[in-house]
């Protein structure tokens, strides 16, 4: 294995305290700590907190599958780290049948009641609203598609009863949970929204005073949902009381109602669609389609980045930093113009991944210097050139989770209310609501021309989520993912080429600092080494900028013999596995 200098420094990690920690973690936790993978004989799971990566593991050691795990996983995860995920939100699954050696992808996305209109989040006089003058309350908020999603998987891939899966949340938010640094962190800094609504405020501001690091919550509410979604498969999340309470959440919310209601609710559908897959070197790199634009664009960046020798170059060259750089902004004025819910806009996924398309983007990149402009190319089609650039805006929140089981299946899947603590509106039955309408742009027309990912009824917005399975052989070699906004994609494009070319393992992967460029500006991880680079992409013509990377990688490398799990220091979560 090739060693480097600057990258492998290991993160401070904020919050990898033993706050939820036993004996059956410490092995985990340690080998984060120690910047080493996590190794494992037969099944994995790698997520954002030690309790919800507990109850995957139970599951997978009763003899569950990667999607029994995801179930449980995604449900405690919605109770102890409810700022990021949710049964009232949204994700994106891929999926890998050890049986077939098919690749699966769901589409657990919300949508856009059916009641809106392109001008949604605009003022009287047809101008943007600020963002979260639209984001907070009833108006942000669209169907949650998680729920369905869950239920999905588990008729197509489990094993265990449905019921099941669900005992780990109920027992943990009935006994309570102990609040970790980075939730109470997130709380304390969102007093201003989380205060607005009265059932958020009493959650998580208590007696006025907001809930700490350590502190013992339990949530009776949010027991009693998922004790009824285990009980009636989810039928009262979209048709019953559960679909009643969020109807109303909705349309009550003080200052700024929605109009969701339960016709909205009851017609929501989980959706298979086509996997984006591209070459990239000997492996097969599969993400998720439209409406996603992360497969699209991890793929373009990937296909531009093949024609040059990543590998010899090494991840302290400033060269190999500059042409990843510029991939990343050529892909990302792509994704503006043609990327969109392709139930809504003809997207040319084609076009978009042809070879000859890529490789003629590529030689834009045959400069020593930084591009001075970038602008969508011309793929191979269609309609979709009569659209205007997207202006919507995406702030990161979010979470991942990788899971590979004893039958050799894998998962990966991203998960969301979009941005932190989401419309912050809480239900009756303790779950939040998601924001993501704001997904969509703001403006529904540029210059005259409609933009793609404008909002319209049932549509489901644009995201930048990028669940991504790379196979080798046709088996699954990678699986990872990350939160992170917009800037998903560089994370995630990045560590596949750590991963691939620069032969790191994957919690070197994970851990590495960040360099992160989307519309021209290279972010820097601040207080990293990644500062390092500041010199050298300034002369190469970088508008260079230090700042927090808040990303949350959580990987698992498939071995013949062995799993290696990584989770991103930046975050409390772990890989766990059997040993």
């Amino acid at each position: 294995m090739l060693r480097f200098v600057i990258f492998l420094a290991v993160l401070n990690s904020v919050v990898v305290d033993s706050f939820a920690f036993d004996n059956d973690l410490e092995y985990s936790l340690q080998r984060k700590k120690n910047g080493q993978p996590v190794v494992s004989d037969s099944w994995m799971v790698s997520a954002a907190n030690p309790y919800a990566v507990k109850a995957g593991a139970k599951i997978l050691a009763k003899g569950g599958t990667a999607a029994d795990a995801m179930v449980a996983v995604q449900s405690v995860l919605g109770l102890v780290e409810p700022q990021s995920s949710g049964i009232g939100g949204g994700a994106f699954l891929i999926w890998y049948d050890a049986t077939s050696g098919q690749i699966t992808t769901l589409d657990g996305r919300e949508t856009a009641s059916r009641h809106v209109t392109p001008q949604l989040f605009q003022d009287a006089s047809g101008e943007p609203l600020k963002f979260f003058e639209a984001v907070v309350g009833g108006k942000s908020v669209g169907v949650p598609g998680t729920p369905a999603l869950m239920l999905d998987a588990h008729k197509r891939w489990g094993r265990l009863s449905w019921s099941s899966l669900f005992e780990p949340g109920i027992s943990l938010a009935k006994s309570g949970f102990k609040v970790s640094p980075r939730l109470s962190m997130l709380v304390s800094r969102d007093k201003k929204h989380l205060t607005q609504f009265e059932r958020t405020a009493a959650y998580f501001y208590p007696g006025g005073k907001p809930i700490k690091a350590g502190d013992i919550v339990k949530n009776l509410s949010y027991a009693n949902t998922l004790h009824g979604l285990a009980s009636d498969q989810g039928a009262s999340f979209y048709k019953g009381e559960i679909a009643k309470d969020v109807v109303n959440t909705v349309q009550s919310a003080a200052g700024n109602p929605g109009r969701l209601d339960v016709k909205d609710l009851a017609g929501y559908r989980v959706k298979e669609r086509s996997a984006v897959c591209i070459t990239y070197r000997d492996l097969d790199v599969c993400g998720m389609g439209p409406p996603s634009s992360g497969g699209l664009t991890v793929g373009q960046i990937l296909g531009m980045l093949e024609n040059y020798d990543l590998a010899k170059m090494g991840p302290n060259s400033p060269e190999a930093w500059r042409l990843i750089g510029d991939a990343s902004r050529l892909a990302f004025a792509d994704r503006g113009r043609y990327m969109a819910d392709s139930d809504f806009v003809l997207v040319p996924v084609k076009g978009l991944l042809n070879k000859k398309y890529l490789n003629n983007r590529a030689t834009l990149l045959n400069q020593k210097r930084a591009l001075k402009t970038v602008s969508p190319g011309n793929p191979i089609v269609d309609i979709a050139h009569a659209f205007a650039d997207d202006e919507s805006i995406e702030l990161p929140s979010t979470s991942h989770i990788s899971i590979v089981d004893q039958y050799g299946n894998a998962l990966s899947m991203t998960t969301t209310i979009e941005n932190a603590f989401g419309s912050r509106l809480m239900t009756q039955g303790g779950f939040l609501l998601n924001n993501e309408m704001t997904d969509f742009s703001f403006r529904a027309i540029k210059d005259g021309v409609p933009i793609a990912n404008r909002v319209e009824p049932g549509k489901r917005p644009r995201s930048s989520m990028a669940p991504t399975i790379v196979l080798k052989n046709g088996k699954p070699y990678l699986v990872i993912g990350s939160p992170g906004g917009s800037r998903i994609i560089g994370y995630v494009a990045k560590a596949i080429i750590a991963y691939v070319d620069w032969g790191m393992t994957v919690q070197e992967v994970v851990s590495m600092p960040h360099l992160i460029n989307r519309f021209g500006t290279y972010d820097l991880e601040k207080n990293t080494k990644a500062e390092m680079m500041k010199g050298p992409l300034s002369i190469a013509g970088f508008e260079v900028k230090s700042r927090g990377l808040n990303s949350g990688l959580h990987a698992i490398a498939v071995y013949e013999d062995r799993l290696e799990g990584g989770a991103d220091p930046r975050r409390e979560g772990l890989a766990y596995g059997n040993r």
